[in-house]
């Protein structure tokens, strides 16, 4: 028991950090505070995990920005941004999400995403079914997926309270 009584989960976190940056930056013109984010999940939780998954373009920014992650507590995960012959540009952490969350699910009580993508309502209805492990999006509400929205056990729009002035 917590100290506010009520019981300690189990909770692992996972963020698709491009998702929540344009996002964000689309509907907010303004960009996701991970510092606020990690005190509202920690409360009252243990977490067995909690990464944050970004592309790597080995700029100092990006990386300043990576270091303060981790500093938070967060496990960053990078993948390198791929260019396709037509110039364009690709960095899709989709596929290393699901298999995180796959694996960690039945270790968790409760998995926390943070994406507005679709492509995860399956994983959501899998993780329930074959693990009992209840799902928690976060997600910018203009642009989440109806699909995750109505997968997910909870729903917690990102809103002024998780974003930086």
């Amino acid at each position: 028991m917590s100290e506010t009584g009520k019981a300690i989960r189990k909770v692992g976190v996972f963020v698709d950090v491009q998702n929540v940056y344009y996002t964000c930056r689309e509907v907010y013109q303004r960009n996701f505070d991970y510092n606020a984010f990690w005190a509202r999940i920690t409360q009252d939780s243990e977490l067995t995990c909690a990464f944050a998954y970004a592309t790597d373009r080995g700029d100092a920014k990006q990386m300043q920005f990576q270091h303060i992650l981790h500093s938070i507590g967060f496990t960053v995960k990078l993948r390198p941004v791929l260019k396709r012959l037509d110039g364009t540009t690709k960095a899709d952490w989709d596929v290393g999400i699901t298999l995180d969350v796959y694996e960690q699910a039945s270790a968790c009580d409760q998995v926390v995403l943070v994406t507005g993508d679709g492509d995860f309502d399956v994983l959501l209805e899998r993780i329930r079914s074959r693990f009992g492990t209840t799902s928690e999006v976060y997600g910018v509400p203009a642009l989440t997926s109806k699909l995750l929205i109505d997968a997910a056990d909870t729903f917690t729009p990102i809103d002024e309270a998780l974003l930086l002035p």
